[in-house]
């Protein structure tokens, strides 16, 4: 404890990373302030019990609460999100892409460009379902066609201004900006929840199973973080051996140092393709009402069998899939052997890509198991009497985002506190910052 209290006094002796932090806590201060305000023409008192399930509910979660509070935030960040990966992907398929990609800053540049024009398109998209479908008729104070016109520019507007929150504080704070957004969202749920499992474990309308039931709860929640970690920190470290060079006295090289593949490369993205997918039957039975009785109602209730099985196996399939066209075992190779680095034992070139590609594939499948477990520990966790909000912490996508936001972080502060001379937030973890490597290609961090 003594320890901790004198990391934390290491840290606000840092000026730049106390300021950083400061500003960062302010940002996220004003987007939860922002996000309370409601739609111009809209009656808060008439929206009622809003509440959203399904992926309405995951995305309510992500905004934290703004989408079903009908606020100038609804939308979030989710657009850019969305158009990030889309510009991700045509960079992998799109030659022009890829050249842009390897024109460094300038590249950098016209793709941040491209992903900003593509959110506005996609917001306004979004805006006028969102209005359509989403804010109760009885709610709306102004005649339909002005709300509708009215709406759409102050939701595209909302979602450009969380954006541009997000570049800011990973410009001038802390983390990135984004992901912190997209947390906060997240953990502003986590009292709701608590106190609803605490309301139906010990309080006046408890439904069984005390306050032991409640610790054991809190006990799993904070094993599946603890698993969690595991499978986010995984890396299996390949080594690799630089030649050496002599020039006059000195000598270059000759180093050994290690490419660290990731267990878990793809993320949380194979989850977020998977759940894409298995929200088509019931879309299917909202537009086609004779399928309402078909066998397609299995997937409709996410707790059942049918759906569990399906879901995991669509996340290990995609775990394979994004892995592969992010993860390029041909361009590690050859950046490694323009470096005059080799793995001992593997000749350069073909037998190298080769090596790495078949060492992807032996990580890949425990890491898209492990993923597919985690992502259905929440339905899991519903069968054995968790409510809903609550079982939301115990896996899926807002627990991957909260453990790989909150490390990203702690790496961030702990590389500010070791290039200061002072010990990091441990001392003897496994923080990345302190224990990582210069990988010996930019793409090893993949």
């Amino acid at each position: 404890m003594k320890k901790l209290f004198t990391t934390l006094s290491n840290i606000w002796k840092i000026q730049e990373l106390k300021e950083r932090i400061l500003f960062t806590l302010l940002i996220l201060l004003v987007y939860r302030f922002v996000s309370h305000v409601v739609l111009p023409g809209v009656d808060p008192t008439a929206l009622g019990n809003n509440e959203k399930s399904g992926i309405l509910g995951l995305l309510d979660m992500f905004a934290g609460g703004s989408f079903s509070r009908v606020s100038i935030l609804a939308l979030g960040v989710m657009p850019y999100i969305s158009a990030s990966i889309v510009v991700q992907l045509l960079g992998i398929a799109v030659p022009s892409f890829q050249k842009m990609q390897k024109e460094g800053e300038s590249g950098r540049k016209k793709m941040n460009q491209i992903t900003r024009y593509l959110t506005v398109a996609i917001t306004i998209v979004q805006s006028v379902g969102y209005v359509k479908t989403q804010v109760p008729a009885e709610a709306i104070l102004l005649p339909n066609t002005l709300f509708l016109v009215l709406s759409t520019f102050v939701l595209t507007a909302g979602t450009l201004f969380v954006m541009w929150l997000g570049e800011k504080i990973t410009d001038k704070g802390i983390g990135n900006g984004t992901s912190l957004i997209i947390m906060v969202g997240i953990i502003a749920r986590l009292p709701v929840a608590i106190s609803q499992e605490f309301s139906a474990r010990v309080g006046s309308s408890s439904e069984g199973g005390g306050p032991v039931a409640l610790v054991l709860e809190i006990v799993a929640l904070f094993a599946v973080v603890m698993f969690t970690i595991l499978i986010v920190q995984g890396v299996r470290k390949v080594p690799v051996q630089y030649a050496k060079k002599i020039v006059g006295n000195r000598q270059f090289g000759g180093v050994r140092q290690y490419i660290p593949l990731k267990v878990n490369a793809a993320g949380v993205m194979p989850i977020i393709f998977a759940q894409a997918l298995m929200f088509i039957p019931g879309a299917l039975m909202q537009f086609v009402p004779s399928l309402q009785g078909s066998w397609l109602i299995q997937f409709s209730n996410t707790t059942s069998l049918a759906y569990s099985l399906t879901f995991a196996f669509l996340i290990i399939a995609f775990t394979f899939f994004y892995t592969a066209i992010t993860v390029n075992p041909t361009q590690m190779s050859d950046d490694m052997k323009k470096n005059g680095g080799f793995i001992p034992g593997v000749k350069p070139g073909f037998a190298t890509s080769t090596f790495i590609d078949d060492v992807i594939s032996k990580i890949t499948f425990p890491g898209a198991v492990f993923l597919a477990i985690i992502a259905i520990l929440p339905s899991l966790a519903v069968k054995f009497g968790i409510k809903q909000e609550f079982a939301h912490f115990f896996g899926g996508t807002s627990l991957l985002i909260l453990v790989g936001v909150v490390l990203d972080t702690l790496q961030q502060i702990e590389s500010y506190l070791l290039m200061r001379h002072y010990d990091g937030l441990m001392k003897t973890g496994r923080v990345t910052g302190r224990t990582g490597i210069p990988a010996a290609s930019s793409n090893a961090a993949l």
